[in-house]
């Protein structure tokens, strides 16, 4: 077999790989980047209306307390990180997908996506954990 035909071989080959590590990522993509988007959707809805409401001044009124610093910074990063995250997957779903692309660039931003959206997810829990902490403790201390 001459360099020729190894080469016409591989091309043809490949062909179908790419068409299929095409199709794989895209299905990955989307379905990552509506789970990134509902849960930015959620952070940024929790940030915006604080746990337990505000005092008169304006401030939340649980702004003293560890649990609700916990709950700013863990509802902060959710917020950072998933909109990285969606961020990486629309880069994804907008590439070229050229045969170079799958080697480098594609791994690296699926695996920078995946990476964020797992923090994302785990510090919403954060989040949530620190807010029911918050309404039990007060519940708790009013009787």
């Amino acid at each position: 077999m001459t360099k020729k035909h190894l080469l016409w071989y591989l091309q043809k080959n490949t062909k179908k790989l790419v068409e299929d590590g095409e199709k794989w990522m895209k299905d990955t993509a989307n379905s990552c980047t509506i789970a990134a988007a509902l849960i930015a959707t959620i952070a940024f809805a929790a940030a915006i209306t604080v746990p337990g409401g505000n005092n008169t001044n304006g401030l939340p009124m649980f702004s003293k307390e560890k649990a609700f610093i916990i709950f700013a910074i863990s509802d902060a990063i959710s917020l950072f990180t998933s909109t990285t995250s969606l961020l990486m997957f629309l880069s994804i779903l907008t590439s070229r997908y050229a045969e170079g692309d799958f080697l480098y660039a594609l791994p690296k931003r699926l695996i920078i996506g995946l990476v964020a959206l797992f923090l994302s997810i785990t510090t919403m829990m954060v989040a949530f954990s620190s807010t029911l902490s918050i309404l039990c403790s007060d519940t708790i201390r009013n009787g």
